[in-house]
């Protein structure tokens, strides 16, 4: 994929996969000062001195603890407003009410936040936020603080619209703040080290005034946008879809690091949608609709069809999906979204000036945009300001919410450590008001308690921890499975191997994918690939037509192409029998280089046999494709076959062994070793083991150089 949408993806890995739950861990301090935030357009947002109650210069470079929670503790932050909308502030803890899951809590500690509107500064001390981390945390975790990012999606904004929102902003950021608000400015390719919390309010204005939407526009930026603006204009969309997602998400768990109390998130955007109507389809985005090869061009009809509206109906389930993934992750670490759609009263989707697209068509995709920021804002006790063309109020109701709340803090008697959603309800004894609450919590899980329990010593080690993660990934819920694996070609290049399978439900299909549209494509634009899997109509370019070969049976197909070190990005399509869009996919995988001098594996493979006449035929046939799966049952017999290359002539000495889910040894396992050019070859029975999950451990040594794999799997019964 893309570098910097790679750095985003696995920045959110590592927080996810080592921490658990951030908010069970102080962050680093950082020892250098953060980059200095700059906008698409280069602006800085710098910060100056201020003078700020309670604060001294000498103690400014000394972090302020953070309080963190025990497991099971959980804290609520509920805002109480009466009918008019202004905040009710002489409630007791016994005033509320808490429930869990339906069960009803005990409140341990109870807390009016309350921000002065007016705060005086004079005598205050001379003092200023830092460019560290450290100093952004320690200013943020003072209860009577407010905290405000404005996340400027550049990507799903019109340029006209933009301009809009610039002027609303300025004018809502000059008038309605207070010295003390902590404000920071992100957009979709800002990294997360970027963003700062500041009180230069000027500086934050500075930035907003750079800010120019590129909706439905695709000339090319910069270097990460010329890696992909010419490929269709639907993988461009989804493209930038991912960004902008993946950098909300990135951005919860900055903040939610940063304090426990109240966080805010302005989202300005016209909402997402992965699908894109047959007018504006085109095979280049930065080159537009060519009517010769897209005859939809001025058809105003074209989306009206049946197959039309599903299509849009599974993308908008799609895009629904990885929403819930933002808001999840919002809960978790108590952040609010505030949806502002720039559109203001809008009647249509579309300009009129741009594609004919019938009303039909405009008015669905007008609807579900602005649906999409519906979910975002109620799922995370936000606002959406949607349909208004006076965004004041909306604004003014944001700051609102953080002018006066009550935190509410209570073990739970429930002991959740399932790491599912937990439903809280709060309740209020007084009548006639009107009260808003966070709706739940995503639980930690009892391995993240056994991570944050364990001695170092006892951690297992890192690699394990990534096999066993990948048993997790569940690829396209009730449709296919897919699998990736990369090994030496003949020519020495890299050659990638693809498999799917349809999931089986009781020994039918859950549905009847009848085969995959693929599209492989390198960090460097090519595309190495571009066919349905079977029935390939293709290669694409930086291959060759004899190099590709596709295979298919009852049990799904496989598909062989050759492809450049690095990181590649392949985009799924799963038809139907009438070649119907079913669901979509991305996936992006790192493709090694076999010619470097070191020891590398081809990625294992598992062929699976389900008798002993089966396993006899399949050990000795060479051709069969490997399952996608990793979940087999005990009575099942297992075939790993994978190679290992090693520098010049050098024959490595390859083993095989054994694991449990700790990384503990358990036994060596037989390996038939590689020959006339066949692989090498893992065989066992694991009915003797009990289920569970497994790994098998490949070593390979020269006398210059060891490397080691990792293979897991998980037994049924």
């Amino acid at each position: 994929m893309i570098r910097q949408w790679t750095i985003v993806g696995l920045a959110l890995s590592m927080l996810f996969v080592a921490n658990g739950d951030a908010r069970q861990q102080q962050p680093p301090d950082q020892d250098q000062d953060a980059q200095t935030a700059t906008n698409s357009a280069g602006g800085d947002v710098t910060e100056d001195v201020l003078l700020v109650p309670g604060e001294t210069l000498e103690n400014s470079d000394q972090q302020t603890p953070i309080f963190r929670s025990g497991i099971n503790y959980v804290r609520v932050d509920a805002t109480v407003t009466d009918q008019e909308g202004n905040p009710v502030l002489d409630l007791a803890a016994d005033d509320f009410e808490i429930y869990e899951d339906g069960v009803q809590q005990e409140i341990d500690s109870f807390q009016l936040v309350q921000v002065d509107q007016l705060p005086s500064l004079e005598g205050a001390p001379l003092v200023e936020v830092g460019r560290r981390r450290s100093d952004q945390e320690r200013a943020a975790s003072q209860a009577d603080v407010r905290v405000f990012v404005i996340f400027l999606d550049d990507y799903h904004v019109r340029q006209g619209n933009s301009f809009r929102a610039r002027q609303l902003l300025v004018e809502f950021l000059e008038n309605s703040l207070i010295p003390t608000d902590l404000v920071g400015v992100m957009l979709p390719l800002m990294p997360l080290e970027g963003v700062r919390l500041t009180r230069n309010h000027q500086a934050v204005i500075n930035a907003i005034n750079s800010f120019e939407g590129v909706k439905y526009r695709y000339f090319v930026r910069n270097q990460f946008e010329s890696a992909y603006n010419h490929y269709p204009t639907e993988i461009v969309e989804r493209m930038r879809n991912d960004v902008s997602l993946s950098a909300l998400k990135g951005l919860m768990i900055y903040l939610g690091s940063m304090r426990e109390g109240r966080k805010s998130v302005l989202l300005v955007s016209e909402g997402y949608s992965n699908y894109v109507p047959p007018q504006m389809r085109a095979m280049n985005a930065t080159t537009g609709v060519d009517p010769a090869v897209n005859p939809a061009r001025y058809d105003p009809f074209a989306g009206n069809g049946s197959m039309e509206e599903t299509a849009s109906f599974f993308q908008y389930d799609e895009i629904v999906s990885d929403l819930r993934r933002v808001f999840q992750t919002a809960t978790r670490f108590n952040t609010s979204i505030y949806t502002l759609d720039p559109r203001g009263l809008a009647g249509q989707e579309f300009d009129v000036s741009g594609p004919n697209i019938a009303l039909q068509a405009d008015a669905r995709q007008l609807r579900r945009t602005q649906d999409t920021l519906r979910i975002l804002s109620e799922e995370t006790d936000g606002r959406a300001i949607i349909n208004q063309n006076d965004f004041r109020p909306g604004l003014q109701q944001m700051l609102n919410d953080s002018n006066a709340y009550y935190l509410l803090g209570y073990n739970s008697t429930l002991h959740a450590t399932d790491g599912e959603f937990h439903e809280i309800e709060v309740r209020v004894g007084r009548p006639q008001v009107n009260l808003r609450a966070r709706k739940g919590y995503w639980a930690i899980t009892e391995l993240d308690i056994q991570r944050s329990l364990r001695a170092a010593s006892d951690e297992p080690p890192r690699a394990v921890d990534v096999a066993l993660g990948t048993l997790s990934e569940q690829r396209r819920g009730q449709l296919v499975r897919t699998w990736f694996g990369s090994s030496r070609a003949d020519n020495g290049k890299t050659r990638i191997t693809f498999v799917w399978e349809p999931v089986l439900e009781r020994g039918r299909r859950s549905t009847q994918a009848s085969r995959i549209l693929v599209t492989a494509m390198g960090n460097n634009g090519d595309a190495y690939f571009r066919g349905r899997v079977p029935e390939s109509v293709g290669p694409g370019r930086g291959t060759t037509a004899d190099r590709n070969t596709a295979s298919s049976s009852s049990e799904g197909a496989s598909l062989e192409f050759e492809a450049d070190p690095g990181v590649m990005q392949i985009s799924l399509a799963i038809e139907g029998d009438a070649g119907e869009v079913l669901d979509r996919d991305r996936n992006e995988i790192s493709v090694p280089d076999f010619t470097a001098p070191e020891i590398v594996f081809s990625t294992p493979s598992f062929i699976r046999a389900r008798n002993a006449l089966e396993y006899r035929e399949l050990s000795e046939d060479w051709t069969i494709p490997p399952t996608a799966s990793r979940n087999f049952r005990r009575t099942d017999y297992l075939i790993v076959r994978f190679n290992a290359y090693a520098p010049g002539d050098l024959v490595p000495e390859v083993n095989a062994r054994l694991l449990n889910r700790r990384g503990d040894v358990m036994f060596p396992l037989t390996l038939r070793p590689a020959s006339d050019g066949q692989p090498y070859q893992v065989e066992f029975l694991p009915s003797f083991l009990a289920p569970g999950e497994y790994l098998i451990e490949l070593t390979a040594e020269t006398p210059e150089s060891e490397a080691t794999e990792l293979l897991a799997f998980r037994l049924g019964a």
